[in-house]
Protein backbone atom coordinates (compact mmCIF):
# COMPACT_ATOMS: atom_id res chain seq x y z
CA UNK A 1 0.00 0.00 0.00
CA UNK A 2 1.26 3.52 -0.91
CA UNK A 3 0.74 6.77 1.33
CA UNK A 4 1.43 9.68 -0.76
CA UNK A 5 3.12 12.68 1.34
CA UNK A 6 1.59 15.98 -0.05
CA UNK A 7 1.69 19.58 1.05
CA UNK A 8 2.25 23.02 -0.76
CA UNK A 9 6.06 23.37 -1.60
CA UNK A 10 8.47 24.47 1.53
CA UNK A 11 6.17 22.74 4.17
CA UNK A 12 8.34 19.92 5.33
CA UNK A 13 7.74 16.84 3.28
CA UNK A 14 10.44 15.97 2.12
CA UNK A 15 12.10 16.24 5.70
CA UNK A 16 9.21 14.07 7.22
CA UNK A 17 9.80 11.63 4.52
CA UNK A 18 13.67 11.41 5.53
CA UNK A 19 12.28 11.10 9.31
CA UNK A 20 10.17 8.35 8.36
CA UNK A 21 12.40 6.06 6.07
CA UNK A 22 16.29 7.48 7.46
CA UNK A 23 16.94 7.91 3.69
CA UNK A 24 19.03 10.89 2.40
CA UNK A 25 17.01 12.83 0.28
CA UNK A 26 17.57 16.51 -1.13
CA UNK A 27 16.61 19.12 1.25
CA UNK A 28 16.53 23.06 0.75
CA UNK A 29 14.69 26.36 1.25
CA UNK A 30 13.26 26.55 -1.83
CA UNK A 31 9.87 25.52 -3.77
CA UNK A 32 10.00 22.31 -6.03
CA UNK A 33 12.84 20.95 -4.39
CA UNK A 34 11.66 17.32 -5.10
CA UNK A 35 10.59 17.30 -8.38
CA UNK A 36 10.87 12.84 -9.44
CA UNK A 37 8.77 11.29 -6.33
CA UNK A 38 11.24 9.70 -3.56
CA UNK A 39 10.12 6.55 -2.53
CA UNK A 40 10.56 4.66 1.00
CA UNK A 41 10.00 1.64 2.87
CA UNK A 42 8.08 1.85 6.07
CA UNK A 43 7.91 -0.45 8.81
CA UNK A 44 4.56 -0.75 10.74
CA UNK A 45 5.75 -0.43 14.57
CA UNK A 46 4.35 -3.98 16.25
CA UNK A 47 5.41 -4.97 20.12
CA UNK A 48 3.74 -8.00 19.20
CA UNK A 49 5.90 -9.57 17.23
CA UNK A 50 8.66 -9.61 19.07
CA UNK A 51 7.28 -10.47 22.20
CA UNK A 52 5.63 -13.68 19.52
CA UNK A 53 9.37 -14.19 18.54
CA UNK A 54 11.04 -14.57 22.09
CA UNK A 55 8.41 -17.61 22.48
CA UNK A 56 8.66 -19.04 19.52
CA UNK A 57 12.94 -18.22 19.42
CA UNK A 58 11.93 -17.38 16.15
CA UNK A 59 15.40 -16.95 14.13
CA UNK A 60 14.44 -13.62 12.30
CA UNK A 61 11.36 -11.18 12.91
CA UNK A 62 10.14 -9.77 9.24
CA UNK A 63 7.50 -6.85 10.40
CA UNK A 64 4.78 -5.51 7.89
CA UNK A 65 5.55 -2.13 5.77
CA UNK A 66 4.23 0.58 4.20
CA UNK A 67 5.13 2.62 1.42
CA UNK A 68 5.75 6.27 1.23
CA UNK A 69 6.00 8.66 -1.35
CA UNK A 70 7.63 12.28 -1.19
CA UNK A 71 5.45 14.04 -4.17
CA UNK A 72 6.22 17.08 -5.28
CA UNK A 73 5.07 20.38 -4.19
CA UNK A 74 1.66 21.86 -5.14
CA UNK A 75 0.65 25.38 -6.01
CA UNK A 76 -2.30 27.12 -6.95
CA UNK A 77 -3.50 26.71 -10.62
CA UNK A 78 -1.88 22.75 -10.30
CA UNK A 79 -5.45 21.85 -11.81
CA UNK A 80 -4.90 23.27 -15.27
CA UNK A 81 -0.69 22.32 -14.91
CA UNK A 82 0.64 25.33 -13.06
CA UNK A 83 3.65 24.42 -11.72
CA UNK A 84 4.51 20.77 -11.40
CA UNK A 85 0.61 20.36 -11.47
CA UNK A 86 0.45 17.89 -14.29
CA UNK A 87 3.41 15.82 -12.85
CA UNK A 88 1.90 16.05 -9.15
CA UNK A 89 -1.53 14.40 -10.08
CA UNK A 90 0.00 12.17 -12.09
CA UNK A 91 1.79 10.50 -9.17
CA UNK A 92 -0.92 11.34 -6.61
CA UNK A 93 -3.40 9.12 -8.28
CA UNK A 94 -0.76 5.92 -8.21
CA UNK A 95 -1.21 6.18 -4.05
CA UNK A 96 -4.09 4.64 -1.97
CA UNK A 97 -3.96 7.47 0.24
CA UNK A 98 -2.69 11.21 1.59
CA UNK A 99 -0.45 12.54 4.05
CA UNK A 100 -0.89 15.97 3.34
CA UNK A 101 1.40 17.96 5.60
CA UNK A 102 0.67 21.19 6.54
CA UNK A 103 2.98 24.26 7.71
CA UNK A 104 1.28 25.50 11.57
CA UNK A 105 5.06 26.66 12.86
CA UNK A 106 6.05 30.31 12.20
CA UNK A 107 9.45 30.70 11.34
CA UNK A 108 10.53 34.08 9.21
CA UNK A 109 13.68 31.74 8.06
CA UNK A 110 11.73 29.81 6.52
CA UNK A 111 9.82 30.70 3.44
CA UNK A 112 6.31 30.40 2.64
CA UNK A 113 4.98 30.11 -0.96
CA UNK A 114 2.56 32.40 -0.36
CA UNK A 115 4.35 34.34 2.26
CA UNK A 116 2.26 33.89 5.12
CA UNK A 117 1.71 31.23 7.87
CA UNK A 118 -2.38 30.13 7.07
CA UNK A 119 -2.85 26.43 7.51
CA UNK A 120 -6.50 26.34 6.74
CA UNK A 121 -5.84 28.39 3.52
CA UNK A 122 -3.22 26.61 2.90
CA UNK A 123 -5.76 23.05 2.97
CA UNK A 124 -8.08 25.02 0.78
CA UNK A 125 -5.39 25.44 -1.96
CA UNK A 126 -4.62 21.63 -2.18
CA UNK A 127 -8.53 20.61 -2.01
CA UNK A 128 -9.45 23.02 -4.61
CA UNK A 129 -6.66 21.53 -6.77
CA UNK A 130 -7.40 18.14 -6.43
CA UNK A 131 -11.34 18.92 -6.43
CA UNK A 132 -10.97 20.59 -10.11
CA UNK A 133 -8.75 17.98 -11.46
CA UNK A 134 -12.14 15.46 -10.17
CA UNK A 135 -14.39 17.56 -11.39
CA UNK A 136 -12.71 17.29 -15.36
CA UNK A 137 -12.69 13.29 -13.98
CA UNK A 138 -16.23 13.89 -13.64
CA UNK A 139 -17.29 15.39 -16.87
CA UNK A 140 -15.15 12.70 -19.19
CA UNK A 141 -16.64 9.79 -17.01
CA UNK A 142 -20.23 11.60 -17.60
CA UNK A 143 -20.33 12.07 -21.29
CA UNK A 144 -19.28 8.26 -21.42
CA UNK A 145 -22.30 6.92 -18.64
CA UNK A 146 -24.93 9.16 -20.32
CA UNK A 147 -24.66 7.45 -23.74
CA UNK A 148 -24.73 4.16 -22.34
CA UNK A 149 -28.41 5.45 -19.88
CA UNK A 150 -29.24 6.24 -23.74
CA UNK A 151 -28.56 2.54 -24.51
CA UNK A 152 -30.14 0.80 -21.53
CA UNK A 153 -27.16 -0.53 -20.98
CA UNK A 154 -27.60 -2.49 -17.21
CA UNK A 155 -27.08 -0.07 -14.17
CA UNK A 156 -25.92 2.70 -16.35
CA UNK A 157 -28.77 4.72 -14.78
CA UNK A 158 -27.42 3.94 -11.19
CA UNK A 159 -24.25 5.36 -12.06
CA UNK A 160 -25.04 8.24 -13.16
CA UNK A 161 -26.91 8.76 -10.28
CA UNK A 162 -23.81 8.60 -8.46
CA UNK A 163 -21.94 10.83 -10.75
CA UNK A 164 -24.52 13.67 -10.05
CA UNK A 165 -23.78 13.08 -6.06
CA UNK A 166 -20.24 13.04 -6.33
CA UNK A 167 -20.21 16.00 -8.79
CA UNK A 168 -22.62 17.87 -6.54
CA UNK A 169 -20.08 17.45 -3.46
CA UNK A 170 -17.51 18.68 -5.75
CA UNK A 171 -19.04 21.31 -6.75
CA UNK A 172 -20.05 22.44 -3.27
CA UNK A 173 -16.07 22.31 -2.01
CA UNK A 174 -16.64 18.92 -0.69
CA UNK A 175 -14.27 15.75 -0.90
CA UNK A 176 -15.62 12.85 -2.40
CA UNK A 177 -14.56 10.82 0.20
CA UNK A 178 -17.22 12.67 2.06
CA UNK A 179 -20.00 10.61 0.39
CA UNK A 180 -18.27 7.18 1.67
CA UNK A 181 -21.28 4.91 3.48
CA UNK A 182 -23.56 8.00 2.51
CA UNK A 183 -26.78 6.92 1.68
CA UNK A 184 -28.37 8.54 -0.97
CA UNK A 185 -32.08 8.51 0.32
CA UNK A 186 -34.20 9.73 -2.95
CA UNK A 187 -34.41 7.98 -6.29
CA UNK A 188 -31.69 8.71 -8.08
CA UNK A 189 -32.54 8.92 -11.36
CA UNK A 190 -34.98 6.61 -13.60
CA UNK A 191 -38.00 4.58 -11.94
CA UNK A 192 -36.31 1.41 -12.55
CA UNK A 193 -34.08 2.42 -9.49
CA UNK A 194 -37.34 2.53 -6.87
CA UNK A 195 -38.20 -0.86 -8.32
CA UNK A 196 -34.69 -1.96 -7.89
CA UNK A 197 -34.55 -0.44 -4.37
CA UNK A 198 -38.04 0.19 -2.95
CA UNK A 199 -36.47 2.62 -0.14
CA UNK A 200 -34.93 4.83 -2.82
CA UNK A 201 -31.46 3.98 -0.77
CA UNK A 202 -28.37 3.36 -2.07
CA UNK A 203 -24.56 3.15 -0.86
CA UNK A 204 -21.20 3.89 -2.29
CA UNK A 205 -20.62 0.38 -1.52
CA UNK A 206 -23.27 -1.22 -3.91
CA UNK A 207 -21.89 -2.87 -6.86
CA UNK A 208 -22.44 -0.37 -9.46
CA UNK A 209 -21.69 2.32 -7.74
CA UNK A 210 -18.13 0.91 -6.55
CA UNK A 211 -17.44 0.37 -10.30
CA UNK A 212 -18.11 3.60 -11.57
CA UNK A 213 -15.95 5.03 -8.79
CA UNK A 214 -13.12 2.79 -8.85
CA UNK A 215 -13.28 3.49 -12.92
CA UNK A 216 -12.86 7.13 -12.18
CA UNK A 217 -10.00 6.99 -9.83
CA UNK A 218 -10.88 10.24 -8.31
CA UNK A 219 -8.14 11.97 -6.31
CA UNK A 220 -10.24 13.29 -3.35
CA UNK A 221 -12.22 9.78 -3.31
CA UNK A 222 -8.42 8.48 -1.57
CA UNK A 223 -8.58 8.61 2.30
CA UNK A 224 -7.06 11.73 3.75
CA UNK A 225 -4.72 12.50 6.87
CA UNK A 226 -3.22 15.83 8.17
CA UNK A 227 -0.02 15.96 9.31
CA UNK A 228 0.37 19.72 11.06
CA UNK A 229 4.04 20.75 11.00
CA UNK A 230 4.00 22.35 14.68
CA UNK A 231 6.66 23.21 17.34
CA UNK A 232 4.86 21.96 19.96
CA UNK A 233 2.41 18.96 19.77
CA UNK A 234 0.77 19.92 22.84
CA UNK A 235 -0.24 23.16 21.08
CA UNK A 236 -4.33 23.26 20.83
CA UNK A 237 -5.53 24.35 17.19
CA UNK A 238 -8.77 26.09 15.80
CA UNK A 239 -11.53 23.39 15.95
CA UNK A 240 -11.45 23.03 11.86
CA UNK A 241 -8.21 21.67 11.99
CA UNK A 242 -8.70 19.81 15.38
CA UNK A 243 -11.81 17.60 13.67
CA UNK A 244 -9.75 16.93 10.75
CA UNK A 245 -8.32 12.84 10.63
CA UNK A 246 -4.62 14.55 11.85
CA UNK A 247 -1.60 14.02 13.67
CA UNK A 248 0.83 16.46 14.86
CA UNK A 249 4.78 16.23 14.42
CA UNK A 250 7.65 18.30 15.23
CA UNK A 251 9.15 17.55 12.04
CA UNK A 252 12.18 19.54 13.10
CA UNK A 253 12.72 17.48 15.98
CA UNK A 254 12.07 13.90 13.99
CA UNK A 255 15.15 15.15 11.86
CA UNK A 256 16.81 16.42 14.85
CA UNK A 257 16.38 12.79 16.59
CA UNK A 258 17.84 10.92 13.18
CA UNK A 259 21.20 12.17 14.28
CA UNK A 260 20.81 11.24 17.90
CA UNK A 261 21.76 8.05 20.00
CA UNK A 262 18.38 6.32 22.25
CA UNK A 263 20.68 7.51 25.01
CA UNK A 264 21.39 11.17 24.00
CA UNK A 265 17.32 11.63 23.11
CA UNK A 266 16.49 10.11 26.54
CA UNK A 267 19.35 12.15 28.27
CA UNK A 268 17.45 15.18 26.42
CA UNK A 269 13.91 13.64 27.29
CA UNK A 270 12.92 13.66 23.59
CA UNK A 271 10.97 11.19 22.00
CA UNK A 272 9.81 10.61 18.69
CA UNK A 273 6.13 10.47 17.29
CA UNK A 274 6.17 9.30 14.11
CA UNK A 275 4.79 5.91 15.44
CA UNK A 276 1.60 7.60 15.56
CA UNK A 277 1.96 8.95 11.62
CA UNK A 278 2.92 4.96 10.72
CA UNK A 279 -0.31 3.58 12.60
CA UNK A 280 -2.35 5.99 11.44
CA UNK A 281 -1.87 5.78 7.87
CA UNK A 282 -2.28 1.96 8.62
CA UNK A 283 -5.57 2.96 10.13
CA UNK A 284 -7.10 4.95 7.50
CA UNK A 285 -6.34 2.47 4.89
CA UNK A 286 -8.78 -0.47 6.49
CA UNK A 287 -5.61 -2.44 7.18
CA UNK A 288 -5.23 -4.79 10.00
CA UNK A 289 -2.35 -7.71 11.14
CA UNK A 290 -2.62 -11.15 11.38
CA UNK A 291 0.47 -13.12 12.49
CA UNK A 292 2.59 -16.30 12.22
CA UNK A 293 5.34 -17.59 14.23
CA UNK A 294 7.09 -20.49 15.10
CA UNK A 295 11.27 -20.98 14.57
CA UNK A 296 12.28 -19.89 11.39
CA UNK A 297 10.68 -16.28 11.83
CA UNK A 298 8.07 -14.25 13.22
CA UNK A 299 6.17 -12.39 10.48
CA UNK A 300 3.43 -9.55 10.32
CA UNK A 301 1.00 -9.86 7.35
CA UNK A 302 -1.14 -6.96 6.11
CA UNK A 303 -4.85 -7.69 4.35
CA UNK A 304 -8.21 -5.39 4.72
CA UNK A 305 -10.04 -5.37 7.61
CA UNK A 306 -12.74 -7.84 6.60
CA UNK A 307 -11.27 -10.31 4.79
CA UNK A 308 -12.07 -14.12 5.45
CA UNK A 309 -9.69 -16.69 6.31
CA UNK A 310 -9.31 -18.16 2.73
CA UNK A 311 -8.41 -14.43 1.45
CA UNK A 312 -6.07 -13.84 4.14
CA UNK A 313 -3.95 -16.45 3.29
CA UNK A 314 -3.18 -14.89 -0.23
CA UNK A 315 -1.02 -12.51 1.34
CA UNK A 316 1.30 -15.77 2.21
CA UNK A 317 0.87 -17.21 -1.31
CA UNK A 318 -2.55 -16.87 -3.90
CA UNK A 319 -2.49 -20.74 -3.78
CA UNK A 320 -3.89 -20.61 -0.57
CA UNK A 321 -7.40 -19.48 -1.12
CA UNK A 322 -8.55 -22.04 -3.52
CA UNK A 323 -6.73 -24.71 -1.37
CA UNK A 324 -7.83 -23.63 1.58
CA UNK A 325 -9.17 -25.76 4.09
CA UNK A 326 -9.71 -24.75 7.65
CA UNK A 327 -6.84 -22.31 9.97
CA UNK A 328 -5.99 -22.70 13.35
CA UNK A 329 -6.53 -19.10 15.19
CA UNK A 330 -5.67 -18.04 18.66
CA UNK A 331 -5.28 -14.32 19.64
CA UNK A 332 -1.51 -13.42 20.09
CA UNK A 333 -1.96 -12.70 23.72
CA UNK A 334 -4.12 -15.80 24.41
CA UNK A 335 -1.17 -17.56 22.66
CA UNK A 336 1.38 -16.15 24.64
CA UNK A 337 -0.31 -16.96 27.88
CA UNK A 338 0.01 -20.63 27.10
CA UNK A 339 4.07 -20.35 26.22
CA UNK A 340 3.82 -22.29 22.92
CA UNK A 341 1.70 -23.74 19.97
CA UNK A 342 1.64 -27.09 21.26
CA UNK A 343 0.51 -25.93 24.34
CA UNK A 344 -1.86 -24.15 23.01
CA UNK A 345 -3.37 -27.26 20.86
CA UNK A 346 -3.52 -29.09 24.11
CA UNK A 347 -5.28 -27.30 26.08
CA UNK A 348 -7.58 -26.94 23.45
CA UNK A 349 -7.28 -22.73 23.07
CA UNK A 350 -6.85 -23.09 19.10
CA UNK A 351 -10.30 -22.71 16.97
CA UNK A 352 -10.42 -24.08 14.59
CA UNK A 353 -12.05 -21.91 11.87
CA UNK A 354 -13.30 -22.65 7.97
CA UNK A 355 -13.97 -20.32 4.90
CA UNK A 356 -16.60 -17.70 6.19
CA UNK A 357 -14.14 -17.15 9.55
CA UNK A 358 -13.33 -13.07 9.38
CA UNK A 359 -10.16 -12.54 10.46
CA UNK A 360 -9.52 -10.08 13.24
CA UNK A 361 -6.24 -8.11 14.66
CA UNK A 362 -4.13 -9.74 16.10
CA UNK A 363 -4.84 -13.04 15.53
CA UNK A 364 -1.86 -15.91 15.16
CA UNK A 365 -2.60 -18.47 11.87
CA UNK A 366 -1.66 -21.39 11.29
CA UNK A 367 -3.25 -22.41 7.24
CA UNK A 368 -4.39 -25.61 6.37
CA UNK A 369 -4.45 -26.46 2.93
Amino acid sequence: MKIGIVGLPNVGKSTLFKALTRNPVDINNYPFCTIEPNIGIVKVPDSRLSRLAEMSRSKKIVPTVIEFVDIAGLVKGASTGEGLGNKFLANIREVDAITHVVRVFDNSNIIHVHNKIDPESDIEIINTELILADLETIKKTRTRVEKDVRGNKKGADIQLGVIDKIQKALEDGKLANSLVGVQFIEPLTKKSLINQTPTGILNLSEEYTTIIVREMSLLTMKPFLYVYNVSDTNRKLSDNLENRNHVKLDIKIEEELLEMTPEEAAELEIKSNLDSLILKAYEILGLITFLTTGVDESRAWTIQKGWTAPLAGTAIHNDFKDKFIRAEVIQWDELLKTGSWGKARELGKLRLEGKEYVVQDGDVIEFKI
